[in-house]
């Protein structure tokens, strides 16, 4: 049964996401660079008793990215949905970083997610059906978060991008735009944010939207 692939599956919103799709009975493949991280995850995955896969990867290695993600469809099939999920957030100002360390979060802001998205939407679309979603964020730039206001505004180009090619063949590509810092119990808890990646999975195809946003209730 194809099921859903979390790239970049993490402890907050990345857990929070496979645990809601599992939750619905989907097949769990889970991508992230830690084995104790996976393990973690998986674990906590594990109550819903669905098949999971655990898969180590650099989202910014290309050919560890496209291995991972060929092993995920070789136990599930190609996916109903992918997340891409994995992100570079830190702080910095304008001038400050080096052009490497700009190029370091780029690739796994935006260049991770693209790759995923090349190995996975052409097949989704010969089969017909799909969701392709991506974590986004800042949706206004924040001059103490250059290359993380750069990144995002890079995912919503990407997922424009994305739609333009593959709508058309049953994909829907989405970003789910989180505008705070993540955290269990506060209007940024991530159990809470991933009822959009659901959602955003489950709508009817004349409704699809390019982004859901995840701002503060006050």
């Amino acid at each position: 049964m194809p099921g859903a692939v979390i790239i970049g599956a993490g402890p907050g919103i990345g857990q929070a996401v496979a645990r809601r799709f599992a939750r619905e009975g989907l097949p769990i493949a889970l991508i992230a660079r830690g084995g104790r991280t996976l393990r973690a995850v998986a674990g906590a995955v594990a109550a819903h008793g669905v098949s999971i896969v655990t898969l180590q990867a650099d989202s910014t290695d290309r050919a560890e990215l496209d291995a991972a993600l060929d092993q995920a469809i070789g136990e599930h099939g190609v996916p109903e949905v992918a997340v891409y999920n994995a992100a570079l957030v830190r702080a910095d100002e304008l001038g400050e970083l080096s052009v490497r360390d700009h190029m370091e979060a780029w690739a796994v802001n935006v260049v991770g997610a693209l790759n995923a998205a090349a190995r996975l939407a052409p097949a989704m679309a010969t089969r017909g059906s799909g969701t392709f979603l991506v974590t986004g964020g800042m949706p206004e730039p924040k001059p103490q978060y250059v290359s993380l206001s750069l990144g995002k505004a890079g995912v919503r180009t990407l997922v424009a991008l994305l739609d333009q090619q593959y709508r058309s063949s049953g994909v829907h590509v989405a970003s789910v735009t989180v505008d705070g810092p993540v955290a269990p119990g506060t209007d940024f808890d991530p159990d809470d944010i991933a009822e959009h990646y659901w959602q955003l999975h489950t709508q009817p195809r004349h409704l699809w939207d390019q982004e859901a946003l995840h701002a503060s209730r006050s």
